[in-house]
């Protein structure tokens, strides 16, 4: 099954970081936080990446080919249109295949996903963003969908609460409660499994795929939410960053269930 990673975003809240390179390279622990979320799709079996390149993709290309040049069997091949990373022998590093597709530098993530038509061969596929990091069992996930034969699936999330609930009575605090995060509603984690007729709601680059894409599969009765307990974080932000960072340091990041 086909893994889609959109990484051609300009990740403009972490412009610290990404005015020198795509947020799919900023690092957690030495690694991209494109190399962690690729690390827990491999570590259940799912090794064939197409990876949508936009704002300085060349630079992920440039990662990319250091990373496989490990494996002396790796071999590039280059096309008009993409980049492919395999290995002649068959022996993936890592198990991985991944594909790099440029989808232009203004194209908007539903746009992105549809200009992958040629390469999803028609098949149903996964798909994620490359700004989140998370412990989500992904053959369950998988399994779900499949459970319920609507054409997408969105895996639904609690975000870390940020801020304490305040109860003010003129101008005295009569309460303060740390908010929980079950108090937290769910909101869109990512980590899809679609159809490919969802291709057929998508309109062109200039398509958002949250907003009319999205938003037609609900009124249709199309997409369900698989809910994800466990640990999930977006890294938006140099202070989320900062955040994993230290998780990583720690020795136990709760997103890192591979073995090394």
């Amino acid at each position: 099954m086909k893994v889609v990673i959109l990484a051609g975003g300009l990740g403009t809240r972490l412009a610290e970081e990404t005015a020198e390179k795509p947020k799919a390279l900023v690092e957690i622990g030495k690694r991209p936080i494109l190399w962690h979320i690729m690390m827990l799709y491999s570590h259940f079996g799912f090794n064939d990446f197409i990876l949508a390149l936009g704002y300085k993709g060349k630079c992920i290309e440039q990662w990319m080919e250091k990373y496989f040049s490990l494996n002396k069997n790796v071999q590039i091949k280059r096309s008009k249109d993409n980049v492919l990373f395999y290995d002649d022998s068959e022996q993936y590093l890592s198990g991985w295949t991944v594909r790099l597709v440029d989808t232009g530098q203004e194209t908007l993530s539903g746009g992105r996903i549809k200009r992958l038509a040629p390469w999803l061969n028609n098949q149903t596929f996964m798909l994620t963003w490359c700004d989140a990091v998370a412990d989500i069992d992904l053959q369950v996930l998988l399994r779900f969908h499949r459970s319920h034969g609507r054409l997408a699936t969105v895996t639904a999330v609690r975000p870390p609460p940020r801020f304490g609930h305040l109860t003010i009575e003129g101008d005295r605090v009569t309460r303060f409660k740390e908010k929980s995060r079950d108090s937290v509603g769910w909101i869109n984690g990512a980590f899809f499994v679609l159809a490919p007729k969802v291709l057929d709601y998508i309109e062109g680059d200039t398509t958002q795929w949250e907003k009319e894409p999205l938003e037609t599969l609900v009124e249709e009765g199309q997409l369900m939410a698989y809910h994800h307990n466990g640990y999930w974080q977006c890294m938006d932000t140099i202070h989320e960053k900062r955040q994993l960072e230290k998780l990583w340091q720690s020795g136990h990041p709760p997103w890192k269930i591979w073995k090394d």
